[in-house]
């Protein structure tokens, strides 16, 4: 076992620590946007392990380390094969001797797992079909931003229990937040995910209707239904998830002062309509550009 710190799930990281990365995120982005540049990564390379195409997080991990003085390396799909052509031991041990760190982006919780298990750098999971670690913080910030803060706040999730859910259900029990998920049944989270936070204090509640679900809320969040990978489950899942797409008037149903998330991409006129998207309660864009400035602050922390 190598003695270093990874980002597998928000689990693994106390409030203080989140509020700590939180922290960072914002001072990193007020300096950038002052055109404040940090080197802190200098003569440090980032590799990009990806099995799953992508925009945000491809772009906002390449964008950070340049950002931060340091360089990436991209390793799509037909560069590395993980337990393929080698074993995913063998590529964490590896990579261990050419970079400072590993972002992996992938199917299998259970590849995070093994390159953290034998990676002697520090591994961050970009996502996996268990967790979505680095979009729930930026999420997060996101509510910080427009909320002030989290205390005594309610987020509404209407969608599949997938792994963005899970991930909000982690960051929202840590940092004091309600958290409900309104999903058609055979579609709810987790129960271990579930029962993990609530035994932390987390206030967790799985519902089936939509309209109870965003009642009061202050913050309305939502996902495409069908995940990179659940392609075969596409027709099946349209059906199920009928009317649960986030329009105008699902956003008038909660809190005067909701705030509207979406990790993007969206599937206009499924999940959610083109018009909520473009509402002035939308902060799906602010959302976005966030992801660069929090896993700015995972990078630090973790590799500086």
């Amino acid at each position: 076992m190598h003695n270093v710190r990874h980002l597998v799930s928000l689990a693994d990281y106390t409030t203080e620590e989140i509020y700590e990365l939180l922290e960072t995120a914002r001072s990193l982005k007020l300096e950038s946007r002052s055109g404040i540049r940090h080197e802190m990564l200098r003569g440090k390379t980032l590799a990009l392990v990806f099995q799953k195409p992508s925009l945000r997080t491809r772009v906002s991990f390449d964008v950070g380390m340049q950002e931060l003085g340091g360089h990436s390396i991209y390793l799509g799909p037909e560069d590395i094969k993980l337990g393929v052509r080698e074993t995913t031991e063998d590529i964490a041990v590896v990579l261990s001797r050419y970079v400072s760190g590993i972002m992996a982006r992938v199917f299998a919780h259970q590849d995070i797992l093994d390159l953290a298990a034998h990676a002697a750098v520090p591994v961050i999971n970009g996502l996996c079909d268990r967790y979505h670690p680095c979009q729930a913080l930026a999420d997060v910030l996101t509510v910080w931003e427009k909320k002030r803060g989290f205390e005594g706040l309610t987020l509404a999730f209407l969608g599949d229990g997938n792994n963005v859910a899970h991930s909000l259900i982690v960051a929202c029990s840590k940092l004091g937040m309600a958290f409900r998920i309104a999903c058609p049944e055979g579609y709810e989270p987790s129960p271990e995910v579930v029962d993990a936070a609530r035994a932390e204090g987390g206030e967790v509640s799985i519902l089936h209707d939509p309209s109870e679900a965003v009642n009061g809320a202050d913050v309305v969040y939502t996902d495409v239904w069908t995940s990179m990978g659940q392609e075969a489950e596409g027709a099946k899942k349209q059906e199920a998830f009928a009317g649960f797409t986030v329009d105008r008037a699902v956003l008038d149903r909660a809190g005067k002062d909701v705030l509207l998330l979406h990790c993007l991409p969206a599937h206009y006129g499924e999940e959610i309509t083109y018009q909520a998207s473009r509402d002035r309660r939308s902060g799906i864009f602010d959302q976005a550009e966030n992801r660069l400035h929090a896993q700015k602050a995972v990078l630090v922390r973790l590799m500086a």
